[in-house]
């Protein structure tokens, strides 16, 4: 199973700069065990505040209680809170997955689909059908990376591109976008991303 875990740290008032660094070091020798044991997938930085400590983590266990065990193994757990979403498979997710481009930005999209009153099946089976085709071309093109099912049945995806108008115009041409409401998020690098 795969999980994104939004990872929020707050430094214990008081703590050294040594302290934190120390804890720093050792987060990242643990983030490389994990990657070499195929169960830390990605690392990402969501937009920040200022004085704001957050990561996105995308992580592979066979189960939610393995991933407990996993997240309470790296040292900087002491001082963070885990927000843990279970992602299931989605029937437009690129197989296999569009390789990371390390030249693009990296964004992150919730969709909430919506199908309107008096939309007929055959409509609703033929845009679906469109909107597969497209993620197939924009997985082919190098844009779409990953796509995820939510536990609310919504959808989530990956997406690289050059730049943030880039991504806009794909996610306008998606044939289910009259029926969708459709959050972005930014994502920069975090210095232990396996990618």
């Amino acid at each position: 199973m795969e999980f994104l875990v939004e990872m929020t740290t707050e430094v214990p008032a008081g703590t050294s700069e040594a302290e934190v660094d120390s804890m720093r070091t050792r987060e990242a020798a643990r983030a490389r065990e994990l990657i070499a044991d195929g169960n830390l997938l990605r690392l990402w930085r969501p937009p920040l505040q200022p004085g704001e400590w957050r990561t996105f983590g995308l992580f592979a266990t066979s189960d939610a209680e393995a991933l407990e065990e996993l997240l309470a193994s790296m040292p900087l757990r002491v001082w963070r809170h885990d927000k843990v979403t279970p992602l299931g498979a989605h029937p437009n997710n690129p197989a296999p997955s569009t390789p990371h481009d390390p030249d693009a930005h990296e964004f992150f999209t919730t969709f909430t689909l919506t199908i309107p009153d008096g939309i007929d099946d055959a409509t609703v089976q033929a845009t679906y059908a469109a909107e597969a085709d497209t993620a197939a071309a924009q997985a082919a093109a190098g844009h779409l990376v990953r796509l995820w099912k939510l536990p609310t049945n919504q959808g989530f995806g990956l997406w690289q591109t050059a730049t943030a108008g880039e991504l806009s115009a794909i996610l306008d041409s998606l044939p289910l976008k009259p029926w969708m409401h459709i959050d972005t998020v930014p994502l920069s690098r975090h210095p232990s991303d396996p990618a």
